[in-house]
C-alpha cells in the first residue's frame, strides 16, 4: 500500500503550465521535476525531502531524464527545441543541443553515449513528428528520425540494445536499433489508442505501455506479442515500474490519482488520491519512494510503498 510520507512545497507557478516529467538520481538523492510554468528544472533532496534549488533558463522545459552511469542530466526544451545537459556538481555549465521540433520524452544509452529526444513537432509542420539523436559527448545534433505521429514517453532497453518511442496516433510504439540510431528498424502496432507512459521490466523482457483509452498493456520486448492489459480509472500519463514488488504506478491527472497495479498478471491494487492535474511522478527504486507533483497547490506528495 502507498503511505503518504509528506509533502514538498516547490515553487509557485509563474505562468499556466505547472509541471512536466520528472527524474531520480539515486546516488546523490535528488529529485528533478521539470517545472514548465517557471522554465526551469526544480531540485529536490530525497533524503531530507526538501526543496533545494531550480536550474532557470530552460524555456518550455518538458522532459527530463537521469543517467546514474555517466552521472548526467538531460533536460528537453520544448519552447526552444533544444535538449540541456549537465552533470549535478557542474549545473552551471549546461549545455544545449539543437534538436526536433517541440522535444519532449527522452532516453539515453549509456554505453554508446547517445541521447534520444522524441519530438512533439507541429501538425502544420509537415515532416516535424520525429526523433533526434544527439551524440552527447560530442554535443552534436546526429539525426533525425521520421516517424508517424506526435511521439510520447521513450525508453532504452540494453537488451534487445534498442530504443522504444510510443506514438499517440497512429497508435504505434517505434523501435530504433542501439547501434543505428539513425533509422527507424520496425513499429510495434498496440491495440489501444493513444500510447502515453511506457517503462521496462529488464529482467522480464516486458514493456507497459499506458494508453488514453484508459488501458494499460504489457508487451514483450522481444517480439512486441502483447502479454497482458487491464482497465484503468482514467487517461493516464506518467508510469514507473517497481520491480522489487513488481509494481507498476500510473499516474492519472483526471480525476487526480495514482493507480497502482499488480503486474503478473496486470489487475489493480490501489487507487489513492492525489489532485487534479497530477499527471507526473517520480520513482525510488531503492528506497520505494514515489513524488506525485501536486499543479494547483504547486508541490509534492511524497509515498512509499508497503507490503
Amino acid at each position: 500500500m502507498l503511505e503518504r510520507l509528506g509533502d514538498v512545497e516547490l515553487p509557485a507557478h509563474a505562468k499556466p503550465g505547472g509541471f512536466d516529467h520528472a527524474a531520480m538520481h539515486v546516488g546523490r538523492a535528488h529529485v528533478y521535476v521539470a517545472h514548465t510554468a517557471n522554465d526551469a528544472l526544480d531540485v529536490i533532496d530525497n533524503r531530507a525531502r526538501t526543496y533545494r534549488r531550480s536550474i532557470a533558463g530552460l524555456t518550455g522545459i518538458a522532459g527530463v531524464l537521469v543517467s546514474e552511469e555517466r552521472d548526467l542530466v538531460f533536460t528537453s526544451n520544448r519552447g526552444e527545441n533544444t535538449v540541456g545537459i549537465f552533470t549535478p556538481d557542474r549545473e552551471d555549465a549546461l549545455v544545449k543541443v539543437a534538436v526536433g521540433v517541440r522535444p519532449n520524452g527522452l532516453a539515453y544509452d549509456a554505453q554508446r553515449d547517445i541521447l534520444l529526444a522524441a519530438n512533439v513537432g507541429d501538425a502544420a509542420v509537415p515532416g516535424s513528428f520525429t526523433v533526434s539523436a544527439v551524440d552527447v559527448g560530442r554535443k552534436m545534433w546526429i539525426a533525425d528520425v521520421p516517424v508517424a505521429g506526435r511521439t510520447r514517453w521513450a525508453v532504452f532497453a540494453e537488451d534487445p540494445d534498442c530504443f522504444y518511442v510510443n506514438i499517440a496516433d497512429p497508435p504505434q510504439i517505434v523501435v530504433i536499433e542501439g547501434g543505428d540510431p539513425r533509422r527507424l528498424a520496425r513499429t510495434i502496432a498496440v491495440p489501444a489508442a493513444g500510447p502515453h507512459g511506457l517503462d521496462l521490466d529488464v529482467a522480464g523482457h516486458r514493456l507497459f505501455c499506458a494508453c488514453d483509452a484508459r488501458r494499460v498493456l504489457t508487451l514483450d520486448t522481444r517480439t512486441g506479442a502483447v502479454m497482458d492489459g487491464v482497465d484503468i480509472v482514467g487517461v493516464p500519463d506518467v508510469v514507473f515500474f517497481n520491480p522489487k514488488r513488481q509494481r507498476l504506478y500510473v499516474a492519472i491527472g483526471d480525476p487526480g490519482v495514482i493507480e497502482v497495479l499488480e503486474t503478473t498478471p496486470l489487475c489493480r491494487r490501489e487507487v489513492v488520491a492525489t489532485e487534479r492535474g497530477a499527471h507526473t511522478l517520480a520513482f525510488d527504486p531503492s528506497s520505494e519512494t514515489l513524488y506525485a507533483f501536486l499543479p494547483e497547490t504547486h508541490g509534492a506528495a511524497v509515498y512509499r510503498d508497503r507490503p
